[in-house]
């Protein structure tokens, strides 16, 4: 699993961090798609004082959102905690 850490802020982001995951059975429900599974790259973005996990298959061009995965986030020191427990709940690549 690879951590890139903070990625570059577009004018709507202050930060954002990914790791490359596997999904485990049943994938990642997304509210544009429905479940994706396999291999996959989290996103946990921060924007306006709320916190958005985002996914894509690996290397793909296309982010979803993933579903339940938006709430606010008082500090925004606590993004990378968020991300690590997003991690530790999606990243299931024995099952």
């Amino acid at each position: 699993m690879a951590d890139t850490g903070a990625t570059a802020a577009t004018p709507d982001e202050t930060d954002a961090k990914t790791t490359d995951i596997t999904a485990g059975p049943g994938g990642v429900m997304t509210d544009e798609v429905g479940v994706i599974t396999g291999d996959l790259t989290l996103r946990t973005e921060l924007r306006s004082g709320q916190v958005a996990l985002r996914v894509q298959y690996k290397d793909a061009d296309e982010w979803y959102a993933v579903t339940g995965g938006l709430a606010p986030l008082v500090d925004p020191a606590d993004l990378a905690a968020v991300h690590t427990i997003a991690v530790g709940l999606l990243h299931r690549p024995e099952g």
